[in-house]
């Protein structure tokens, strides 16, 4: 376990906001050279690494990509103010510190707002808005922050690094989805005897519509494809189990529809395929129906004809949050679900 975890390190630590995923992708790319035939970027910046095989073909999907904010505009005192990228809610970014990447290097920033002590009375029960919240980097003013090289476009992302906390449970940035990559490299390191062609993607800007999954998919037109995310959990206070059944430490999350069934009803075929695959190798999984968000497994299912598309995620704690809390058990047996299904797809397809 201390090898994957130390992956999920180094994957959390990395920063790579939609658009720019590249030192994510550079780590990934070396991680996974031993155990592909082929590794290449496509023109949207997937990676897309390859083992060659026979039919059927499986596309494996993980996106690289992390929510962040990007510069709008400096002010003349020096203060950037930002648009988010991806979906944020918006308390969750006060007073945090992050990071901006400029073509000079990384510059540290703190969000900013009016402090309490200003708020009137009335106000304070209020949520702060994003829209009223600024990035102060330690400029002097405008012409200042075009010396650091702070301009519109400037990615942002979070400062805040991995830690162990107690049991096996970890908390870090951008699980969502590094969680997702880190269990597909670990897939393909376990894969043995394998006939089919594995094209393990690893999708950009799946946080801002799921487009790495849309033109990666159309390219390689698997026959078959299953997307890792990670998925909410409701065994903690604030949320109860009719919002999410889904617990932490009781294995991956095996999707039947999400976001009512808006975006993806995975066909019987694919559940049959991961369902018979975890009882043959005595994997504890649990079976999700969910009422909220998606992954690339939407884009990817209705790419040319339709490829039928699975989606085996982690279950989580805190998404879309700095502070994310996942299972390393449940990692490693998310993994292993793949790794098996891969290696007996052609009896399902």
């Amino acid at each position: 376990m201390s090898e994957l975890k130390d992956l999920l390190e180094r994957l959390s630590n990395a920063h790579g906001v939609s658009g720019y995923e590249g030192s994510v992708r550079r780590i990934i790319e070396d991680e996974v050279r031993p155990y592909v035939d082929e590794i290449k970027t496509d023109k949207m910046g997937n990676l897309i690494a390859t083992k060659n095989g026979g039919a059927p073909s499986v596309m494996l999907a993980a996106h690289m990509d992390e929510i962040g904010l990007m510069v709008k505009y400096v002010d003349d005192k020096g203060f950037a103010r930002f648009t988010k990228t991806g979906g944020w809610f918006d308390q969750t970014l006060l007073n945090q510190r992050m990071i901006l990447h400029t073509e000079n290097g990384q510059i540290y920033g703190v969000l900013g707002s009016k402090p309490p002590h200003a708020i009137k009375e009335e106000d304070k029960n209020k949520v702060i808005k994003a829209d009223d919240m600024f990035i102060d980097f330690g400029a002097e003013n405008k012409e200042d922050a075009e010396k650091l090289g702070i301009k519109a476009g400037t990615p942002v992302t979070s400062d805040t690094g991995f830690k162990p906390l107690g049991n096996d449970k970890v908390t870090g940035k951008a699980f969502d989805n590094r969680a997702g990559c880190a269990m597909l490299i670990e897939a393909l390191r376990q894969m043995k005897d394998v006939k089919a062609t594995v094209y393990a993607v690893f999708t950009v800007q799946e946080e801002v519509g799921l487009k790495g999954a849309k033109t990666s998919a159309f390219g390689l037109n698997p026959d078959v494809a299953v997307a890792t995310d990670v998925t909410i959990t409701g065994d903690h206070p604030g949320i109860e189990k009719k919002d999410s059944a889904i617990e932490m430490g009781k294995g991956p999350s095996v999707t039947v529809s999400d976001a009512d069934g808006r975006g993806i009803i995975v066909p019987e075929t694919v559940l049959k395929w991961l369902k018979e695959t975890a009882a043959a190798n005595n994997i504890p999984y649990q079976l999700e129906v969910g009422s909220g968000g998606t992954t690339d497994a939407s884009a990817i299912h209705l790419t040319r004809e339709g490829i039928p598309t699975g989606v085996i995620s982690m279950p989580t704690r805190y998404i879309h949050t700095p502070v994310s809390v996942l299972s390393m058990g449940d990692l490693e047996k998310s993994a292993e679900l793949i790794a098996r299904a891969v290696e007996i797809v052609d009896r399902f397809f």
